[in-house]
């Protein structure tokens, strides 16, 4: 299976410097941890919502997945920076980006109602749920663009040897 050039994700030169930044080695760790993180809270959420149990780990359950959800969302633009030249909205990844967006102001919302304590458990969990569903949508989208890199193959007129990138 091919790409068509409306599918391509890196000229040579930006796949050069995805391959040589260790930011792509941080999010290729941070991502997976990040994931079996929202594994655990999404079940401590659930298994709170429905039977009344756990909700003060379901609770910072969610606080631990946003402060991980922050360190994924830095190391990410940083790394956006270093193979696009833009720090977010990069064409490749823009809607990816834009989904980020609201996956962060949910988290972050989240994070205002459980430091407030203004709001009950049930509906702090509720709103992480919500936050859960986006995150889900945006996990799916990068899935999806790391199995088109995938199928990018470079083609021997447009290899480019990976120069040192650091950042």
């Amino acid at each position: 299976m091919s790409l068509s050039p409306s599918q391509i994700l890196y000229t040579p030169e930006q796949r050069a410097k995805r391959d040589a930044t260790r930011w792509t080695l941080v999010q290729g760790v941070l991502a997976p941890v990040q994931f079996l993180i929202f594994l655990a809270s999404l079940y401590l959420v659930v298994h709170s919502l429905n039977t009344g149990m756990l909700t003060d780990w379901a609770l910072i359950s969610v606080v631990v997945k946003t402060l991980v959800l922050y360190a994924i969302m830095v190391t990410g633009s940083i790394w956006e920076k270093v193979v696009f030249g833009k720090y977010l909205f990069a064409p490749a990844f823009f809607w990816e980006d834009v989904v980020s967006m609201l996956v962060l102001a949910l988290h972050t919302a989240y994070l205002w109602v459980w430091w407030q304590g203004s709001w009950s458990a049930n509906d702090q969990l509720l709103l992480a749920l919500v936050a859960y569903i986006t995150y889900g949508i945006n996990a799916a989208q990068y899935i999806r663009k790391l199995r088109m890199a995938r199928l990018q193959k470079p083609t021997p007129s447009n290899t480019i040897t990976p120069t040192q990138v650091t950042l």
